[in-house]
């Protein structure tokens, strides 16, 4: 009798820590330090985010201490001279020069991603507007006090979807040609895109939307990154169930990011909220075990808890052992 081998098992993958907690005075103008700090508490590597200047994601390849794990467009930070910030302009805007100059800044992070032997590109893919709409903006006023304005919320959460719903359609078409453009731009270059939920309402895709704008692609071209804050901030607000990511999206999943949820305010170390994690955990199990984990946690939490948190996700199942 033959004997049977088995494949070799997929590795896990690594933890990375977005430089969204690099932005603190100590670290600004020391990339070395920041990298170095990262790995002592306990990360095996670094997704470059769009805060990051060219200077900045100069000196974290040139240190090259810890690998790049991914790159959160659009990076590197830069200022167009007349357009402003490239990270507030609209891949969905209906002026199409907003339009282009967004692309065109996005390419840069497809360019900067195979400088950085990394695959993944995580993209924001614009919005209906750059304003947040009326309704979410009472939902939010109104959130502390949801169940004593009970009726009053529910009524504003469907004037809300109605809201969006009658104003989006331009929008996502400019934001498939967008999409179309970049995966062109990706293509045979071993970049993967990953379009990411977002935090605020007007902001694209809903699921649905994403569902339908990934269907020309294969996976390994485009997929879905799963933000746990922006879908569970959804989802507290009464506007989009955090399961319907998973339902239409799990099988397109390429990355995660990472955070808790206190509120309404996102971006905390896990361990500093409320989401369920051991849920999540079995999400990921069913959707894809091996998509990328980074974890996004902005610069005022401290260094005890960004090391905390890899305990609580690793107790959690959502990240590997060491």
């Amino acid at each position: 009798m033959t004997a049977q081998t088995s494949s070799p098992r997929p590795e896990a993958p690594l933890p990375a820590l977005s430089t969204m907690w690099a932005m603190q005075p100590r670290f600004e103008r020391d990339m070395g330090a920041f990298l170095a700090r990262v790995e002592e508490l306990g990360y095996a590597g670094v997704e470059i985010n769009h805060s990051m200047t060219a200077e900045h994601a100069g000196a974290i390849l040139g240190y090259r201490t810890l690998p790049v794990l991914g790159v959160h467009a659009p990076a590197p930070l830069e200022r167009h001279p007349t357009a402003g910030w490239n990270r507030d302009l609209n891949l969905a805007a209906t002026d199409e020069d907003e339009r282009a100059l967004a692309v065109m800044y996005h390419t840069r992070s497809i360019d900067l991603a195979v400088e950085a032997g990394t695959r993944i590109v995580v993209v924001h893919l614009g919005g209906v507007g750059s304003r947040t709409l009326a309704g979410e903006r009472r939902l939010r006023s109104m959130y502390d006090r949801r169940d004593a304005l009970a009726e009053d919320w529910q009524r504003t959460v469907d004037e809300t979807v109605r809201e969006r719903a009658a104003i989006a359609t331009p929008y996502l078409v400019q934001a498939a040609r967008s999409l179309e453009a970049l995966v062109e731009a990706a293509a045979g270059r071993g970049v993967t895109l990953g379009i990411e939920c977002r935090l605020n309402y007007h902001e694209i895709p809903l699921p649905h939307e994403l569902a339908a704008l990934l269907a020309p692609y294969p996976v390994e071209a485009v997929g879905y990154v799963h933000d746990v804050g922006h879908a569970e901030v959804h989802h507290r607000l009464g506007l989009t169930d955090r399961g319907a990511w998973w339902d239409l999206l799990g099988p397109r999943l390429v990355e995660l990011h990472l955070h808790d949820v206190r509120g309404l305010t996102d971006h905390r170390a896990p361990g500093n909220g409320d989401v369920d994690f051991a849920d999540l955990a079995a999400r990921i199990g069913a959707a894809n075990p091996l998509a990328a984990r980074t974890f996004e946690i902005d610069q005022h939490e401290s260094d005890v808890d960004v090391a905390r948190a890899l305990e609580v996700l690793r107790a959690a199942g959502v990240v590997g052992s060491d």
